[in-house]
């Protein structure tokens, strides 16, 4: 297999073959990785995902964002492109479902209860159902909704977290302060049952046993007929850690958590230096 020869964090590897690698699918983070210091698609994306769709490369946003929300910012060249959405608990293309994996009214129950109890201890945090029809809060002041309403393009207010209709695929806590100290401890009691997840500084997630962006790729290569040795992947922080396993190429942003550095096998620049576009121009010999 083609190989880079190492190189600092923040300059594009060189390949040492002649022949690009037969490339088929690109999975990439969002936040911190695809998306700008200012949280919008870098300019150079669009040409380069008409360039892949000719090549015959499936080009695939992996993010702890909503599948509508996804979908809005990738409206003008969604058509082929396969979502991975709410950190690998709902994958679609075209709009037809390619897999998900469900949350137990139990533990929405009891989540729901931890969350709204964490301001009387002091934690500002405000919870939202996920589901696969939309999001759902019971929290309206504005600082929230503001903060939500940025991941949740399809998004209502209830009374009763835990009466919503629809599929529950995830449960994500928004911590005003750092919710690595904030809320984890309190969630931690469901690691033991469920995935707890670090997807930014502010927030947490909770899904399934059997829910990561890892499994949402390997299921797709499997549909697809693709490998490993096929796929890259980008990520940037904890939730990306088991999608890097799932890919030969996989590349930990410059700017990167410190675990998917060490997990990761390749570089590629920080997100505010085009890192996403920058390597694969670099890595598919594109113009």
């Amino acid at each position: 297999m083609t190989t880079f020869r190492p190189r600092p964090a923040q300059a594009l590897p060189a390949i040492e073959s002649a022949t690009p690698p037969d490339i088929r699918l690109v999975v990439t983070d969002m936040d911190g990785t695809l998306l700008d210091g200012d949280g919008r698609i870098p300019d150079g994306l669009w040409p380069l995902l008409a360039e892949l769709d000719r090549r015959g490369v499936v080009f695939c946003p992996a993010s702890g964002r909503q599948y509508a929300t996804l979908l809005r910012q990738f409206q003008r060249a969604a058509p082929g492109m396969v979502f991975i959405a709410e950190n690998g608990t709902y994958v679609v293309r075209d709009g037809q479902e390619i897999s998900s994996d469900l949350l137990d009214r139990d533990v929405v129950g009891q989540v729901v209860r931890t969350v709204e109890g964490l301001p009387a201890e002091g934690v500002d945090a405000g919870l939202v159902v996920c589901g696969k029809r939309s999001a759902y809060v019971a929290r309206t002041d504005p600082a929230f909704l503001a903060e939500v309403s940025i991941y949740y393009a399809q998004l209502e207010t209830v009374e009763d977290l835990t009466a919503v209709d629809d599929d529950i695929i995830k449960l994500a806590v928004h911590d005003s302060g750092r919710a690595e100290d904030g809320t984890a401890p309190a969630l931690k009691k469901f690691g033991a049952t469920h995935q707890v997840v670090l997807s930014g500084e502010h927030w947490i997630d909770i899904m399934s046993p059997t829910a990561n962006k890892g499994a949402a790729v390997r299921g797709l290569q499997r549909r697809l007929g693709i490998t490993p040795d096929q796929t890259v992947v980008f990520g940037d922080y904890l939730n990306d850690l088991e999608m890097l396993d799932a890919a030969s190429w996989s590349f930990a942003m410059a700017n990167a958590h410190p675990d998917i550095e060490r997990r990761a096998r390749y570089r590629a620049p920080a997100n505010t230096d085009n890192g996403v576009v920058a390597t694969l121009t670099a890595l598919l010999r594109l113009p």
